[in-house]
């Protein structure tokens, strides 16, 4: 019944390289003028906003830590208290003002090794307080540097001490916005650039001072390429959602912009996500020292128990009825619920025809203007549209508070793109639901179920009767299918 759902199963890939994302097949690219009216250091309410801890916050402190690698005691370094990290005073109310009381498992294992600059790779739940990990312990650094950030004249290029490398948009100003309010008190100054904003904007911005950048791949290159950013006194280089940026299309721009920075001995390199197969964490010691750290808080690429998941033997012919029956009663309960498709344009589908039926949704993906996708972002998260129709551009660290339900409408390629989407609920302690469809008929969902028994069981869920049959006896399925298919690989644009 692909009237339901579009008809898009285009395989096109996307990352477009450029002064701005164009059009296909040789044309000028249409120059892009959006600028966006939010800008963090003048918002008023900014400690007010980003998630709540929930009734299950204690719970995170329970969870198993391991630490490996040359030369570090994990328990002697371990810090317990944000006052033993011996904080500028600026950054202490900084944190004071975030209403955060002590420093979650990551936060507790990362601080200490950041601040001893070793570099590291981390793999921890989504929600668990990561950017924090990271940011509190560079921006003291480049304190006790006497970093300040001083406003740049209009010929000169800027000279960033840290850069934060994200997979996408939201993800990248989100990061932002979390970083200001750590510097809200002292005198250094957060800056972002990605795709969808016009670049005369961004270099504005940038040039009120900018001694941290974070960045989207694609915009990134542009403007070192043409000498705007000048990555020789990069400090520090994270790599947020790192097994995405280390995946094809991303990992030749990391690798191009590592050139232009000091060697990897004279940098702290710094890598975070929420899953990390084998195969990435191989690439990934390529940028590192040989002397890194490997933090897991928690199992390596399993999903929160605060998540409860429950997986329906679903039809494709069946799944615009079966979504339709479980929001119906959206508006009576207030819940925001995100539903995961495949392809973008399932995505605009799904969301007028439920708007057609009086049910508010909108939708966000890699081919909407980002004057559109921060508009559908934000009436989601005021529940102005409390459904929001999503391709996996929203699948990756985006913290949206209130989500209280996840749909996969049709489950990903790989088991990992699975727990990074689930992950959007449930965070910080608050408690959520995830509901996938699975149809036995197709062939991925059938190579997906082992892991996704393994993922359910290593969780304490229930396993249904009907994927355990499917999954059979068989090895748990590859953490990273191969790519294809309505990507967003544009979006670290």
């Amino acid at each position: 019944m692909s009237d339901e759902w579009g008809s898009d199963n285009g395989s096109e890939h996307e990352l477009k390289v450029g002064s701005d994302a164009g059009s296909e097949g040789g044309d000028k690219p249409e120059k892009v003028t959006y600028e966006p009216e939010y800008d963090a250091e003048e918002d008023e309410n900014l400690y007010e906003q980003g998630m709540q801890t929930g009734i299950e916050f204690d719970k995170y402190f329970d969870i198993p830590a391991t630490v490996t690698g040359e030369d570090w005691d994990q328990e002697a370094n371990k810090i317990t208290t944000f006052e033993a990290c011996k904080f500028d005073a600026g950054l202490s109310e900084a944190i004071k003002r975030c209403k955060w009381t002590k420093p979650t498992p990551i936060q507790q294992h990362t601080i200490p090794i950041v601040a001893a600059k070793r570099d590291l790779m981390a793999c921890a739940q989504t929600g668990s307080g990561k950017t924090a990990a990271f940011a509190l312990p560079i921006i003291q650094a480049l304190i006790d540097a006497d970093c300040e950030g001083e406003q740049i004249e209009d010929r000169e290029p800027i000279h960033p001490e840290c850069l934060i490398v994200a997979p996408t948009r939201e993800l990248v100003q989100q990061i932002q916005r979390d970083i200001v309010k750590l510097l809200k008190p002292t005198k250094l100054k957060c800056q972002f650039t990605c795709g969808g904003h016009a670049t005369i904007f961004q270099k504005d911005q940038m040039r009120r001072g900018c001694n941290i950048l974070v960045a989207t791949p694609g915009r990134l290159q542009d403007f070192a390429n043409k000498g705007f950013i000048d990555l020789e006194q990069i400090k520090f280089l994270v790599l947020d959602e790192a097994d995405r940026m280390l995946e094809m299309g991303f990992r030749s721009i990391i690798d191009e912009m590592c050139a232009k920075m000091p060697d990897k001995e004279a940098r702290t390199t710094l890598m975070f996500s929420a899953t990390f197969p084998e195969a990435v964490q191989t690439q990934a010691k390529e940028l590192l020292k040989e002397s890194y750290l490997f933090a897991a808080i928690g199992m390596v690429g399993g999903a929160s128990e605060t998540v409860t998941q429950e997986i329906l033997e679903v039809e494709r012919k069946e799944s615009f009825d079966v979504l339709k029956g479980i929001v119906e009663n959206i508006e009576a309960n207030g819940n925001r619920t995100l539903v995961f498709v495949e392809t973008k344009r399932q995505t605009d589908f799904i969301a007028s025809k439920l708007c057609q039926m009086k049910l508010p949704a909108t939708s966000i993906h890699g081919d909407r203007q980002q004057r559109e996708r921060e508009e559908a972002l934000r009436t989601f998260k005021s529940g102005e549209t409390p459904i929001l129709i999503a391709t996996d551009v929203a699948s990756r660290g985006l913290d949206i508070p209130g989500v209280e339900h996840v749909i996969n409408c049709e489950l990903p390629k790989d088991i990992d793109d699975y727990v990074h989407r689930i992950g959007r609920t449930g965070r910080a302690g608050n408690k959520g639901k995830a509901t996938s469809f699975f149809d036995p008929s197709n062939d991925k969902n059938v190579e997906l179920a082992p892991a996704l028994v393994n993922i359910l069981t290593n969780a304490k869920q229930v396993v249904p009767e009907f994927l355990q049959q499917l999954a059979g006896d068989g090895a748990e399925a590859p953490a990273a299918a191969a790519a294809g298919g309505d990507e967003d690989d544009d979006d670290g644009w």
